[in-house]
């Protein structure tokens, strides 16, 4: 799995060229809908072994990896289904935008405990923004933040607000890699 095949899947599947409005509301001549990719069989299967090999290159712990839903849902998943056949074994969790008012009202779901290691994942960072609202969350609820990875950076100053806020971001695919040739 590579991420030369990565980057030619999000060329094909995730970079629309036009006019955009981005969510936090600046104006961009490109998008990248990277769902359309994370939510793909080949791309799951990349981004999990891809995602898995650098939570581990980078020797972050890691019990469990997560976001903020909807981006994060995918990328978490994928990873967390490539270390079954690659242990020791990550889980993964969910964290909502808001807590239900039912149920156990709880705005993460899924395999996390307090105190456990986590990589909070994103499909793509802008303005970090969505990382620092799960991570704020997470911290509030006892997780050690190991890093944030994201499938993409879009390279709009997002990972440098995440790593002034003192947490190492990895991307798999910087967005200059992806618009070079498309």
């Amino acid at each position: 799995m590579s991420t030369a095949r990565l980057v030619a899947l999000l060329r094909a599947r995730s970079v629309r060229q036009g006019e955009f409005v981005l969510s936090s509301g600046r104006r961009s001549s490109y998008y990248i809908d990277c769902r359309r990719t994370t939510m793909h069989a080949e791309g799951l299967a990349l981004i999990g072994s891809l995602g898995l090999a650098a939570i581990r290159d980078l020797a972050w712990p890691c019990d469990a990896v997560g976001g903020l839903t909807l981006g994060a849902d995918p990328v978490a998943y994928a990873i967390a289904a490539a270390s079954a056949a690659s242990p020791p074994l990550v889980h993964g969790f969910t964290v909502r935008k808001a807590a239900k008012d039912h149920g156990t009202g709880r705005r993460i779901e899924g395999c996390f405990e307090p105190g456990m290691s986590i990589v909070v994942v994103e499909d793509v960072i802008t303005t970090g923004a969505s990382a620092l609202e799960a991570i704020a969350v997470l911290q509030a609820d006892g997780a050690k933040v190991s890093g944030v990875l994201s499938v993409v950076d879009r390279e709009e100053g997002g990972r440098d607000v995440i790593e002034r806020a003192g947490i190492a971001v990895r991307s798999l695919v910087a967005v200059s890699a992806l618009l070079g040739s498309a």
